[in-house]
């Protein structure tokens, strides 16, 4: 299965050279210039990936993302930022914002094309998405926290909870190891290979923004957090029940 990518660049030098990466491995191309218009084709017609440029004109490309993931059918779009910025700080501000990869210019298109590929296969968009998905286990839960790969979902406390695709890809390694401690290093990873751009401070980030969501939905006692930080070592998910309520998958 090949993908619908959406390439929001203002230099429209540097968009033809992705448009004409991503057409030769197969892919459907729609170019956006600015930040408006990026906005208005996705409204349009929603892409299986978005590449988006940070610094555009009328609207950049933070606040495009900031705008696209308050709404619903965008909240599972793989996004991948292009940026001149390096600085750690953008980085992080980001995957705040709901970034799943980023890359800094100049970049290597062939890098470019293995983290899209990359992004689109954790997305089940990929041209092997058929495969993956039969090979995993389509449900998994641990305490209070379910996560549905098919249908990429995840529940906390018998209610939905919408995560970006980074942070789906965090609850579902930690729900698949549950009651295990997986360390910063392993978590960075499996969610963004050897980047040298992107650092342990990144897996904080998504752990802070899933113990807001989880928060939010929690019933009772608020101190109660399942996503437990093991101080000097890492992370994990507990497997206790936190009495849990009913979710939809029994």
């Amino acid at each position: 299965m090949r993908a619908h990518v959406m390439v929001a660049e203002d230099d429209a030098d540097q968009a033809e050279l992705v448009r004409r990466y991503l057409e030769h491995e197969g892919h459907e191309v729609t170019l956006a210039h600015d930040g408006r218009s990026a906005l208005d084709l996705l409204r349009g017609r929603r892409p299986d990936l978005l590449v988006l440029d940070v610094m555009m004109p009328r609207v950049d490309g933070l606040d495009v993302c900031r705008v696209i993931r308050a709404e619903p059918r965008f909240a599972n779009l793989p996004v991948l930022m292009l940026t001149a910025r390096s600085s750690e700080d953008d980085l992080l501000l980001g995957l705040d914002l709901g970034a799943d990869d980023y890359m800094t210019k100049p970049f290597s298109p062939r890098e470019l094309m293995a983290r899209i590929r990359s992004l689109l296969r954790r997305s089940d968009r990929g041209p092997d998405a058929e495969a993956h998905r039969e090979a995993r286990n389509a449900v998994l839960r641990a305490g209070p926290v379910t996560v549905d790969r098919v249908r990429h979902e995840v529940w906390a406390y018998g209610r939905a909870i919408r995560c970006t695709p980074g942070e789906f890809r965090l609850l579902d390694m930690l729900v698949e190891h549950a009651g295990q401690v997986l360390s910063r290093t392993q978590i960075l990873e499996r969610l963004h290979g050897s980047d040298p751009f992107i650092t342990l401070r990144t897996v904080d980030v998504h752990v802070m923004n899933l113990r807001r969501k989880i928060k939010d939905v929690r019933p009772g006692p608020q101190d109660v957090m399942p996503l437990v930080t093991v101080y000097g070592v890492g992370y994990k998910l507990t497997d206790t029940p936190h009495d849990q309520q009913a979710h939809p998958y029994g």
